[in-house]
This record gives C-alpha cells, structure tokens and sequence, in this order.
C-alpha cells in the first residue's frame, strides 16, 4: 500500500539514554529502565517485542526514582 509506513522504514528505536548502570535493588538500568534480559535481546527483538519492552519502562523508571 502506497505510504503506509513499514517497521523497516520506522524501526522501533532503542531506549538507551547512554546512561548504562544497573540499579542493584531493582535489576534494571538507570537510563532507560530495561533489564539486562531486555537490553541483551534488544537487537533481535521483533516490533511487536520492543513496543512491549517500552511499555513497562514508564513504571519501571519511575520507581526507581
């Protein structure tokens, strides 16, 4: 379809924030609030799994806060 955007044309960006350091309570980075599970599987993640992962990081984020 002309103009619909594709995945490879909008890829999901990754969250990094370059600020790399886990939290040693919470297990989850300080940047951008992914596991090391999430950030390990994030270059072979499909959309649909990054979208997921990007979701719960509000949460996550915030608590750590």
């Amino acid at each position: 379809m002309a103009g619909a955007p594709s995945t490879t044309e909008n890829p999901v960006e990754s969250p990094c924030t370059r600020v790399c350091q886990i939290h040693p309570v919470h297990r989850t980075c300080i940047g951008c609030g992914r596991t090391g599970e999430e950030i390990a599987l994030w270059s072979g993640a499909s959309e649909a799994e990054r979208r997921a992962i990007l979701a719960r990081l509000p949460d996550r984020l915030a608590a750590l806060r």
